[in-house]
């Protein structure tokens, strides 16, 4: 079964450490406004999901838990098509961010689902609103 998410081993690594720092962590991406479009990286539950949101998976970080990536459901009919991978890079990003007072930032990476991937994911669909 093909994924939606993936994460660089650097960024991984990062999320480790953060997750050290601050405990579980999730992610949000972001649909736009002030952070652009940046995915925003939380204390898990900080963040407040809701039915207009889209759980896309789950960052295997080689630890117990992994971090989970929402998006809204309404962006995500544009980016369903898309493969996200998170990675990180220096520079100042998001201040709501957990990463931003490391001098680092996350980023999407992104490519086009190949039609088998996409079929393969439209036939396992499963209801991926928050409880």
């Amino acid at each position: 079964m093909p994924d939606r998410v993936a994460v660089t081993g650097e960024a991984a690594e990062l999320l480790r450490r953060l997750t050290v720092e601050h405990g579980p962590l999730m992610f949000h991406q972001s649909g736009g406004c002030c952070d652009g479009s940046a995915p925003m990286c939380y204390p898990d539950g900080e963040f407040r999901l809701g039915a207009s949101d889209t759980h896309l998976g789950d960052l295997d970080i080689g630890l117990e838990r992994p971090v989970p990536i929402w998006m809204s459901t309404s962006q995500f009919e544009y980016w369903k098509h898309t493969h996200l991978t998170i990675d990180v890079v220096k520079g100042r990003g998001a201040g709501f961010s957990v990463e931003a007072p490391h001098g680092v930032r996350f980023l999407i990476r992104s490519r086009i689902l190949t039609d088998e991937e996409y079929a393969a994911l439209e036939a396992a669909a499963v209801d991926t609103t928050p409880l």
